[in-house]
């Protein structure tokens, strides 16, 4: 048996703040909110033709920003555009850029919300 990820959930605690930073960050187009469980959701739209796993913004009581937990990396054509656009939306840079391999750059930002958030662009 292989270890799929599934599903991602991002923790926030102001889900509109936290949607605003993402679609502007990232490009991302976020659906409605949801509630679920009684804990308020917005899926992130995927375009089923690409890889990786489907994930949320959640706010709720089990819902807790950190940047002391596991960190979701994400995927970037342009690691400084998108360092420049996290920062003038309210995010900070934590680390980087930096080569992870001789292909691959990686840095972290912190998101609206205070979680750790990694970014990965293939060199090349």
């Amino acid at each position: 048996m292989s270890f799929a990820v599934l599903h991602v959930e991002i923790p926030v605690g102001d889900l509109d703040r936290a949607r605003a930073f993402y679609e502007r960050v990232f490009g991302a187009r976020v659906g409605a909110v949801e509630i679920i469980h009684g804990n308020r959701m917005a899926f992130f739209e995927v375009d089923e033709a690409e890889m990786g796993a489907s994930a949320a913004l959640c706010q709720g009581e089990v819902y807790r920003p950190t940047r002391d937990g596991a960190i979701l990396y994400v995927a970037v054509d342009d690691i400084a555009a998108v360092l420049a656009r996290a920062t003038a939306a309210g995010g900070s840079i934590l680390f980087g850029p930096e080569p992870a391999t001789a292909t691959l750059l990686v840095a972290e930002i912190g998101d609206s919300e205070g979680n750790r958030i990694a970014l990965q662009q293939p060199l090349g």
